[in-house]
């Protein structure tokens, strides 16, 4: 199994995308970025630990790749959208990758650089992967317990 980690805005959204694509073992939605140890949701929704919103994806390589999750990634949000993700503003709603390693780093570049290629804006920030803190387990798989869809997370084909 190998990990990724993603924050394109609501966590809940883009756990929901995540959660259907082939090759996708697990996810869970939590905090990362910051300067607190196991922050809380309150914590973080009050600006004062530095932390996003963010998913944690397990997958299985022979499945799919670090690559075509990050197209996805890409394609459930706008990455050209800064200080929140679209009715959701506040940083902990950013636009983010922590890369886990330089070969996630590279492959995360090459397809921003595409993006931008095909006039897309993008600033998306690339980061090296800190502690994942989970979340509280209200918020896990959030729309699979609700029922809801997500409400500011649609694909829009890109690449």
């Amino acid at each position: 199994m190998e990990k990724a980690i993603f924050a394109a805005g609501c966590f809940w959204g883009v756990q929901h995308y995540l959660d259907r694509a082939p090759g996708v073992i697990r996810t869970t939605v939590g905090y990362t970025g910051g300067h607190k140890d196991n922050p809380s949701y309150e914590e973080v929704k009050e600006h004062t630990t530095g932390h996003a919103e963010a998913v944690e994806v397990e997958f299985d390589p022979v499945l799919t790749s670090f690559e075509e999750l990050c197209r996805l990634f890409f394609e459930i949000h706008d990455p050209g959208q800064t200080g929140g993700q679209g009715p959701d503003i506040g940083p902990q709603y950013r636009s983010e990758i922590f890369y886990l390693d330089d070969k996630q780093r590279v492959t995360a570049q090459k397809l921003m650089q595409n993006l931008r290629e095909k006039g897309h804006t993008v600033h998306t920030a690339l980061t090296p992967a800190t502690r994942f803190w989970p979340a509280e387990n209200y918020h896990q798989h959030y729309y699979h317990k609700t029922g809801h869809n997500p409400y500011c997370h649609f694909r829009i084909k890109k690449f």
